[in-house]
């Protein structure tokens, strides 16, 4: 399982304002998390988060330790967040198991020694998007169905960025250390994200992008608000964002995407807003 697994160190502005197309893919894009009967993870330096992706077909697949986490097992010192992006899939947690279906997550907390993916039809796979963050304490394991979620509507069509926010893994929902998950659904007609931007110096953030059609695209921004830089990205692809950048997309056509957090506080509204008008 080693060699599916893939370390991102953290770099300054200062960096990545030399990087040129290529560079900005290579330290910041995740093109590929979904590979058959393999978990695939990315080990990010900021904040020590873990990315990933689970796909089981015909046989489970076992969540196993791996070396950059010095741990006899994945959870000995984290939490983990799941949401599936695809078909019906069952995740069993030390001999419990819980049925997700297709945008349902499941929050596992540490001290859980044995997680386990499988789909309930390999033609119509699960897709375990996985986000892992350190842990200081054991809380529950807690599944969120749709319909648990928190709800917020913002935007308008006039600005191209009426969307929908669900938070499914934030402290108001589930009791948590310091992951914070959820989804942004843009309505039809609206392609921007996050518009106004905003940095939080106090958190990192990781944008996976769903529900983008095979002929179109999302170009996401980042960088420093005065320093821009942009990423165009496909379906199922994640993109990290360090604390220093701002995060914010415009595709094509209207698309989802999962947004994870990590870092010094649950504050979901600790946001340094960034005026349009003034971005460079």
């Amino acid at each position: 399982m080693e060699k599916k697994v893939e370390t991102r160190y953290a770099a300054s502005p200062r960096e990545v304002k030399q990087m040129d197309t290529q560079e900005l893919r290579e330290e910041f894009l995740i093109e590929k998390l979904f590979i058959d009967n393999e978990v695939k993870l990315v080990y990010s330096h900021y904040d020590r988060y873990i990315i990933g992706g689970v796909m089981p077909l015909e046989k489970s697949v076992v969540l196993e330790t791996v070396d950059a986490l010095k741990a006899s097992y994945f959870l000995e010192r984290r939490e983990l967040g799941i949401i599936n992006v695809g078909g019906k899939g069952t995740v069993l947690v030390d001999g419990t198991s819980y049925e997700l279906e297709h945008k349902e997550a499941l929050y596992v907390g540490s001290g859980n020694k044995e997680v386990i993916f499988s789909s309930a039809s390999a033609s119509a796979p699960a897709k375990f998007y996985i986000n892992s963050t350190p842990a200081h304490k054991s809380f529950p394991i807690k599944k969120i169905g749709i319909n648990d979620v928190e709800v917020a509507e913002l935007g308008s069509l006039e600005t191209s960025n009426a969307r929908t926010i669900r938070k499914y893994i934030v402290n108001s929902v589930v009791d948590v250390c310091q992951l914070q998950m959820g989804m942004t659904t843009l309505e039809p007609g609206s392609v921007w994200n996050t518009m106004p931007a905003h940095v939080h110096d106090r958190r990192m953030e990781i944008y996976f992008y769903i529900d983008v059609p095979q002929d179109q695209a999302v170009c996401h921004f980042m960088g420093e608000p005065l320093e821009t830089r942009h990423i165009w990205m496909a379906n199922e692809q994640a993109v990290i964002s360090p604390p220093w950048s701002i995060h914010s997309g415009a595709g094509t056509c209207a698309y989802s995407f999962v947004w994870g957090m990590a870092g010094e506080n649950l504050d979901y509204s600790d946001m340094d807003m960034c005026k349009i008008n003034e971005l460079r």
